[in-house]
């Protein structure tokens, strides 16, 4: 609890940094904008500097919430065409051909700009020390780095020489150092202070202009076009992006997706990422007494988890850049939820497809990563940040990509590209289907919250397709059931993996269901009575939530993370 200020992220150092922010007198803009570039350090298998984000931010004095689309398209001469002649039927996770434009450095230059009241060099130094000074490497960073070990001596001479310093991962509790990620920093904030003679704003666009039009977009492009890099289909290829790619790019400010839930208006970002689907799966939950169900009860789970596959078939038919395919916006109206509830069979598990507006279809089984077969969740990952300040400014975002296990470090940077154009398909009618300059749909989903006006809550999560489902129970756990936002949070959990993964290669596996193993054996029982193929998790071993919660009439902030991975941490004063 506190009351000038809550940061909460998935490492501690970062969230201190975050803090740290704030006491000099920095607003959640600037919080926020500190701990990403930190996590970039600290966590490089999770999130890097040519990554993407969804920003959610709540502004007091305004009294409105805005998004921030972080998300970089596709190159211009990525095509369905080019992929077929190379004979692809889907895009890979790794190498080079799923690299889209880095779209999260522009997000955070331009809400410093809009919001902020730091220099991006402020915002950078706390990272700029770690990796050059070196910080205390954690057990995730060090078995992150060994499971890469293999591929890195073999492949990727690049990210061996920074994070295998001796020939193998650095040990729990040495110091681990990027010199070339700080050198980057470092030349990004020279950038900006020769920019900073015209003003705070000029010296922004000049680091942007760093980085998108000057050596950082220069030297990945000159990298990718004088190495090939072997992907997941064992071919090798170079990328597809060009400079001119990079120069087109802006991050923008938009308007976010909203609906109201029993008095709390819930907003999320677009359908760029997964984030309508938490708000169609609150109107057709709103239609039920979930109270009278009872927390984690078989009814309860039964009646969320239908719900959560229509949502999430809608999500399947109709989420893409709204660029490219228009969003159909009855999909978050009441009406249309009070038409969908009534598929919801209290009795039995659907097994089948169910957009809206088209004809249900059965699913079948398609072949996918082993992990989900066993008794531990072990899916990719990312990270997660938010801070609140005391007027009230609320913030929470949702970064990811440029992971170091998918791609090579460009020399002399210190980062990777990112992989984000796996998610699309090379089907012409699928809707998240290829095209130059779309930006590729995103699992990353921050949440925001309101009440009479007044900011109440942001809260999110990493876990790719997941985050949704983990996120929206802690929400209900806290607004149905009561709980304070730290016990919302260690309660056990569900999730489905019903409809197609967003990820490579599009598994789907039906009627699916993986419950952490605390919940009860009756409850589990009763699950499989109903139809749901129940895959029994090891306790905490879903959600890497986080959250804060604001009491408008106290001034006074509760802020909780997840004890999952030992990492993430809420800090405050």
């Amino acid at each position: 609890m506190a009351t000038h200020g809550i940061t909460t992220s998935s490492h501690y150092l970062a969230s201190e940094a975050g803090l740290q922010a704030l006491r000099r007198g920095g607003n959640v803009a600037d919080a926020g904008a500190t701990m990403w570039f930190c996590l970039t350090v600290l966590k490089p298998w999770l999130v890097g500097l040519a990554s993407e984000v969804p920003i959610l931010i709540y502004w007091a004095d305004e009294e409105k919430v805005l998004a921030v689309n972080g998300q970089g398209p596709a190159p211009k001469a990525a095509t369905i065409s080019w992929f077929r002649d190379h004979d692809y039927t889907l895009i890979p996770e790794d190498g080079f051909l799923p690299a889209v434009v880095p779209g999260a450095f522009d997000a955070w230059v331009t809400l410093l700009d809009e919001y902020g009241t730091f220099r991006l060099s402020e915002a950078m130094e706390p990272a700029t020390r770690m990796a050059e000074e070196g910080f205390p490497v954690f057990p995730s960073l060090n078995a992150a780095i060994a499971r890469c070990a293999r591929r890195f001596r073999a492949e990727w001479p690049s990210s061996a020489q920074v994070y295998l310093p001796g020939g193998s991962a650095p040990e729990v509790g040495s110091l681990f150092r990027n010199m070339e990620l700080a050198r980057t920093f470092k030349r990004i904030a020279e950038a900006e202070r020769e920019g900073r003679r015209y003003g705070r704003s000029a010296g922004l666009r000049a680091a942007r202009d760093y980085f998108y039009r000057g050596p950082v977009a220069k030297s990945i492009i000159e990298y990718m076009k004088g190495f090939k890099c072997r992907d997941a289909y064992a071919r090798e290829n170079h990328g597809l992006l060009e400079v001119e790619d990079f120069e087109a790019y802006h991050a923008r400010i938009e308007k976010p997706l909203t609906v109201n839930y029993r008095g709390y208006d819930v907003y999320k970002c677009g359908p760029w990422t997964q984030g309508p689907t938490m708000l169609e799966h609150l109107n057709l939950l709103e239609g039920f007494d979930l109270q009278a169900m009872g927390h984690n009860s078989v009814e309860y789970l039964h009646t969320w988890i239908e719900c959560a596959k229509l949502a999430f078939a809608d999500r399947e038919q109709y989420y893409a850049d709204p660029d490219f395919v228009e969003f159909p916006q009855k999909l978050l109206g009441k009406d249309y939820a009070d038409e969908r509830r009534v598929l919801v069979d209290p009795t039995q598990a659907s097994m089948e497809f169910r957009p809206g507006g088209v004809p249900s279809s059965k699913l079948e089984e398609t072949e996918g990563p082993k992990w989900y077969e066993h008794g531990s969740w072990k899916a990719g990952d990312t990270v997660h940040l938010e801070a609140m300040d005391g007027a009230g400014n609320m913030l929470s975002a949702t970064p990811s990509g440029g992971w170091i296990p998918t791609s090579p470090l460009v020399p002399g940077l210190g980062f990777p590209m990112g992989t984000r154009g796996q998610m699309f398909h090379l089907n012409p009618d699928h809707v998240e289907r290829l095209e130059p300059g779309k930006r590729p749909s995103t699992t990353l989903t921050p949440s925001l919250v309101t009440k009479n006006d007044e900011p109440y809550m942001a809260f999110g999560t990493p876990g790719g397709d997941q985050q949704e489902q983990w996120s929206l129970q802690v929400f209900l756990n806290h607004v149905e059931f009561g709980m304070d936002v730290q016990l919302a949070i260690d309660m056990p959990s569900v999730h489905t993996i019903h409809v197609p993964s967003s990820f490579w290669p599009h598994d789907a596996h039906p009627g699916v269901v993986h419950v952490e193993s605390r919940i009860h054996g009756d409850v589990i029982e009763g699950l499989r009575k109903k139809g749901h193929k129940i895959v029994v998790n090891d306790p905490w071993s879903h959600g890497r939530c986080l959250a804060i919660r604001y009491n408008p009439e106290t001034g006074v902030m509760f802020g909780a993370a997840s004890p999952r991975t030992g990492d993430p941490y809420a800090v405050g004063w």
